[in-house]
């Protein structure tokens, strides 16, 4: 067990969880104070293959750890080659998200330990993120639960996406369209779609999406918000103007205007003062 003091704490790569030989781990702030915090986790991007939890969310840590949130960035099983084996990909995703699960799980277990309240915990996930957090969010398991969800530029309906995208070379969608093979690979990414797992009970959503994505498009976001606000769960779009894919580049080009309506949403959404 970690023994936090009162004062704010910044933790590398504590172990969360393992996956066979895979060792799941975490980077955490916890703020001044005694707490109970309201806590994030976040889910980095890079296309369900690469990425990590320090360079893909490092725009969010400031914003988060100035409005006075606990955050927790986590690793999780990368799967393989989306582009060389779409379909193996696709069967992969399912052990992406049960790490997510098992990071919101952890963070609960290890409540008091971290001073966070843990019915007031928020997912945020980008890109590849979002759709495992995403998932997570809307199929929680056993004390998996969120109060919230933030899906930046989300593959919100992966079916769709590989019937369009342009990162899956035409050759070889050509190559398996209308084979076993296509069957095999739609039922699997609709399996992972966000979108065909939207109920009533579903937690609010808060979507942020660049408006010259040319990976995944705004419509993605757009669609997905209908889906919730027909079943009546709360649901906000933030629509970021002339932002492409990744809030990283988003930096770079000096936008930040997502910043500090998501701070608002989320201490609406999770009670935090």
């Amino acid at each position: 067990m970690l023994a936090l003091g009162a004062h704010g704490e910044d933790l590398k790569d504590v172990e969360y969880g393992r996956a066979g030989k895979y060792s799941l781990r975490l980077d955490l702030h916890i703020p001044d104070g005694a707490g109970p915090f309201a806590a994030v986790i976040l889910v980095h991007g890079g296309g369900w293959i690469v990425g990590d939890k320090t360079n893909d969310v490092q725009p969010l840590f400031a914003p988060l750890s100035d409005a006075g949130f606990a955050w927790f960035s986590i690793s999780y099983r990368l799967a393989g080659d989306v582009v060389r084996n779409p379909l193996g990909t696709a069967l992969k995703l399912g052990s992406a998200e049960n790490d997510v699960r098992r990071a919101v799980v952890f963070v609960k277990q290890h409540a008091t330990e971290y001073r966070v309240n843990p019915n007031k915990i928020a997912l945020i996930g980008l890109s590849a993120g979002g759709q495992l957090g995403a998932m997570a969010a809307l199929q929680p398991g056993p004390d998996g639960a969120v109060q919230g969800m933030v899906a930046f530029y989300t593959p919100t309906d992966l079916a769709s996406l590989a019937r369009t995208s342009s990162m899956i070379p035409e050759n070889i969608r050509e190559a398996v369209e209308g084979t076993v093979f296509d069957d095999i690979l739609m039922a699997g990414l609709k399996e992972f779609s966000p979108i065909q797992h939207v109920t009533a009970n579903s937690p609010p959503f808060l979507l942020i999406h660049g408006s010259d994505d040319n990976l995944v498009p705004f419509a993605q976001s757009e669609r997905f918000r209908e889906k919730l606000v027909a079943v009546g769960v709360p649901c906000e779009l933030i629509r970021v103007e002339g932002g492409g894919h990744g809030v990283v580049a988003w930096q770079a080009a000096r936008i930040t205007s997502y910043q500090a309506p998501m701070v608002r949403w989320l201490k609406q959404t999770l009670g935090q003062k």
